[in-house]
C-alpha cells in the first residue's frame, strides 16, 4: 500500500512494515513453500512500486499475475481480514499492465538479435560443450570480422555451416573447427528452433527503454511476461531472464544512488535460472546483480526455498519475506535453519520455529532501513493488493495486447537482409561461378572430346578403307587364284574327259576286237562243231549201222 508520504506499506506486524522505495534497488527475495501467498505478496509489493512510479517487470509463470490488470473486490472475507490488520483505506484499483509474450500469443511479442544474446548465453541456451561453445564463438567472431549481421536463427545456421565449409581456410587465424562441431550446433539449434527459439531471437528487438516510464497519472508501467508457456522450456526461461539482466546492465547508465528506482525487476521460479547452470553464467549473474544497483535497476527473486539461490547472490539480497516453510526431511529442517540465520534475529521468538508455523498470508519481513542496514525480522501479515487476486480475463489481457502502443511496433517480424541472406547470396554467386567454370571445362572437355572422336574417326576411316583396299586386293587376288584354280580344273577336267574318251575309245576298240575274235572264235567253233557233228553223225550212222548189223546177226542166231 503506498502512503502519501512516499513509503510503501507492505505488511503489518506488531507494527506496521515498510518497503523504503531508495532501498529497492538494493535486491529484494520472497521465498515460501506452494500455496503460502508468494504471489500475492509479490502482487502487493509490484503494485504499491507502480504506484510510487516505478515502473516494473514480471515473470508470470502459473498466469495469476494477470489479475494486476484488473481492479480489486471488497469481499467479506477480504474486509475482515484488512480488519483484523488495522487496514481500512486500501485502494482497489488496477495497474497499468502491458503484457508480453516470447510467442506473442498472450502479449507483445518479445525478441532480441543472435548477437545481443551473444555466444555465451546461446552456448547455455543450447546446452554446448566446451569446444562447441569455443566453435560458436569463432562464428560470433568470423560474422563480426566479415560484417555479416547475425540477427535470427537462420543467420546463425548458416554462420555456423559457412565456418564448416571453410575450416581449412578459418583454421590458421580462429581455430579448429571440426565438421563434427557443426553438426552438433546445428542439431541443438535445430532443438533450440523446434523449442521457440525462431520466435524469440529476430527483429524487431526489444528495446529496454519501452519498459521504462510511467502513465499518465504517474504509476510506472508494469510489463507483464506471460511465461505460461515459455516456462516449459525452462532452459529457454532462464536464458531469456538472465539476457534481460544483461541488457539491462549494458544499456543503462549509471545514476548512483536515487529516491527510487527506475526500474524493479521480478523473477518467479528463480531456481530455474541457476538448476544446472554452467559456472560462468553463475557468475555472470552475480556479477549483474552486484552492479546494476548503480544503475538504479533493483532485482527480485521469488522461489520456494532461499537455498535455490547460490550464496554470492542470496548475499546481495537485502529486503526479504519468507513465507511458511515445511520441513519433513533432515534435508529440509537444514533449508529451514540456514533461512531462519540469514535473518536479523528477533528475541520475542524463535525464527526457525516460526517458519514452519505461519499461516498463509503471514510472513517473516526483513527489509533495509534508510541506512542500507536489515531491520530485526518481524512476524507479519502481508497487506493485499489493490487488484485483482486471480488471473485477469483472458479477453480483457487480449483487449490490452491488441490496443497496446507497441503492437504495431513489435508485433510484425521483420526479416532485413543479414547473414543468412549474405551468405546465401554468395553461396548463390559462387554456385553459379562454379556452375561456369563446370559449364566451360565441360565444353572444353567435349570438344577435346570431339576432336579425339574426329581424329579417332578418320584414323578408323582410314583404316577402314586401307582395310576395304586390302580386302579388295585379296578378293582379287583370290579371284585370280579362284579362276587359275578354275582353269586349271578345266584343264585337267578336259583332259580327265579326253582320257576318258580316250580310254572309251580304247576300250571299245579292244571290245570290238574282242568282239570280232570272239565272232571269229566262235565261227571256227561252229565249224568245229559242225565239222564235229558231221563226223559224230557218220560215226554214229557207222555205229548203228555196225550195231544194228551186230545185233541183227545174233537175233537172227538166236531165233
Amino acid at each position: 500500500m503506498y502512503t502519501s508520504d512516499g513509503q510503501l506499506q507492505i505488511a503489518v506486524g506488531d507494527e506496521p512494515i515498510y518497503l523504503l522505495p531508495a532501498m529497492c534497488n538494493r535486491h529484494g527475495l520472497i521465498t515460501g513453500a506452494t500455496g503460502t501467498g508468494k504471489t500475492v505478496t509479490l502482487k502487493t509489493i509490484a503494485q504499491d512500486l507502480s504506484d510510487a512510479g516505478v515502473p516494473v517487470f514480471l515473470a508470470d509463470v502459473k498466469g495469476d499475475v494477470s489479475g494486476m490488470a484488473v481492479a480489486g473486490e471488497r469481499t467479506d472475507k477480504l474486509a475482515a481480514r484488512l480488519a483484523e490488520i488495522g487496514v481500512s483505506d486500501l485502494d482497489f484499483h488496477a495497474s497499468p499492465v502491458r503484457f508480453w509474450d516470447v510467442y506473442g500469443e498472450k502479449g507483445v511479442p518479445v525478441r532480441t538479435t543472435v548477437t545481443e544474446m551473444g555466444p555465451v548465453l546461446l552456448g547455455r541456451l543450447l546446452g554446448l560443450t566446451e569446444v562447441q561453445e569455443g566453435v560458436l564463438n569463432i562464428a560470433f567472431h568470423v560474422a563480426d570480422d566479415e560484417g555479416y549481421l547475425l540477427l535470427d536463427l537462420k543467420d546463425l545456421r548458416a554462420m555456423v555451416g559457412w565456418c564448416g565449409e571453410h575450416a581449412d581456410e578459418l583454421k590458421l587465424t580462429y581455430g579448429n573447427v571440426s565438421k563434427a562441431t557443426v553438426g552438433a550446433i546445428q542439431r541443438a539449434l535445430l532443438t533450440l528452433e523446434d523449442a521457440g527459439g525462431e520466435a524469440f531471437l529476430g527483429e524487431p528487438a526489444l528495446d529496454i527503454a519501452d519498459w521504462l516510464g510511467c502513465d499518465a497519472d504517474g504509476h510506472g508501467y508494469v510489463n507483464i511476461l506471460d511465461a505460461t508457456r515459455l516456462a516449459q522450456s525452462p532452459l529457454l526461461y532462464s536464458t531469456f531472464l538472465l539476457w534481460l539482466l544483461s541488457e539491462l546492465y549494458e544499456r543503462l547508465p549509471e545514476v548512483g544512488d536515487l529516491d527510487r528506482p527506475r526500474m524493479v525487476f521480478f523473477f518467479d521460479e528463480a531456481h530455474m535460472l541457476f538448476d544446472d547452470a554452467p559456472r560462468v553464467l553463475v557468475q555472470k549473474v552475480e556479477q549483474v546483480v552486484k552492479l546494476i544497483r548503480s544503475k538504479g535497476v533493483g532485482v527480485w527473486f521469488i522461489t520456494q526455498n532461499p537455498a535455490d539461490i547460490p550464496e554470492p547472490v542470496l548475499a546481495q539480497l537485502g529486503n526479504r519475506v519468507q513465507h511458511a516453510l515445511r520441513a519433513y526431511t533432515p534435508a529440509e529442517q537444514r533449508a529451514v535453519r540456514a533461512a531462519a540465520e540469514s535473518f536479523r534475529a528477533n528475541p520475542a521468538f524463535d525464527t526457525e520455529k516460526t517458519i514452519g508455523e505461519l499461516a498463509t498470508g503471514e510472513a517473516l519481513v526483513s527489509f533495509l532501513d534508510a541506512e542500507g542496514t536489515p531491520a530485526v525480522v518481524q512476524r507479519a501479515r502481508v497487506i493485499a493488493p489493490g487488484c485483482s487476486m486471480g488471473a485477469a480475463p483472458a479477453d480483457d489481457q487480449a483487449y490490452l495486447t491488441q490496443n497496446s502502443p507497441f503492437a504495431t511496433k513489435y508485433g510484425t517480424p521483420v526479416d532485413r537482409e543479414s547473414a543468412y541472406e549474405l551468405l546465401n547470396a554468395a553461396t548463390i554467386a559462387a554456385a553459379k561461378a562454379q556452375a561456369e567454370a563446370d559449364a566451360a571445362a565441360a565444353q572444353a572437355k567435349a570438344d577435346a572430346a570431339a576432336e579425339k572422336e574426329r581424329a579417332k574417326a578418320e584414323e578408323q576411316a582410314a583404316k577402314e578403307q586401307a582395310k576395304a583396299e586390302a580386302a579388295a586386293e585379296k578378293e582379287r587376288a583370290r579371284a585370280e587364284a579362284a579362276a587359275a584354280r578354275e582353269a586349271q580344273r578345266e584343264a585337267e577336267r578336259q583332259a580327265r574327259e579326253a582320257q576318258k574318251q580316250a580310254e572309251r575309245e580304247a576300250r571299245e576298240a579292244q571290245r570290238a576286237a574282242e568282239k570280232a575274235a570272239a565272232e571269229q572264235k566262235k565261227e571256227a567253233e561252229r565249224r568245229q562243231r559242225r565239222l564235229e557233228s558231221i563226223g559224230t553223225s557218220v560215226a554214229r550212222t557207222a555205229a548203228t549201222t555196225i550195231t544194228r548189223g551186230i545185233l541183227g546177226s545174233i537175233k537172227k542166231s538166236l531165233f
